[in-house]
């Protein structure tokens, strides 16, 4: 193993649920202002995931006041404190993209039972 690979394997992180797209988290990230830290919540539907390992990212989108707001996380990124499953949703796509163009229950994903 090279160091490269050895700084990767370090910085991975160890206790992140495993969670697919179309289930809705909550991601808790950490934000600086200024000297304060605090931790904001941001719940949605994830909508993407891409790539592995130390790069991975995960896009979760939510609608608040009727306007869509999605965000793209690095998954292993110290900013990122913890990932909490509210629920499974069940799709058939790896990439939830369409969800972009639906309004009210259209825009809804079937809970797994």
């Amino acid at each position: 193993m090279n160091i490269l690979e050895a700084f990767v394997n370090e910085q991975l992180k160890k206790d992140v649920p495993s969670f697919e797209v179309g289930d809705v988290v909550k991601v808790y990230q950490r934000i600086v202002e200024g000297a304060r830290v605090r931790t904001q919540i941001f719940e949605g539907t994830v909508i993407a995931k891409r790539n592995g390992g130390i790069s991975e990212t995960f896009t979760v989108r939510r609608v608040s006041f009727g306007v869509g707001t999605e965000k793209t996380f690095p998954l292993h990124s110290p900013n990122v404190q913890k990932i909490e499953i509210v629920r499974r949703g069940k799709v058939r796509r790896a990439k939830l993209y369409y969800l972009r163009n639906r309004v009210g229950k259209a825009a809804k994903v079937k809970e797994k039972i």
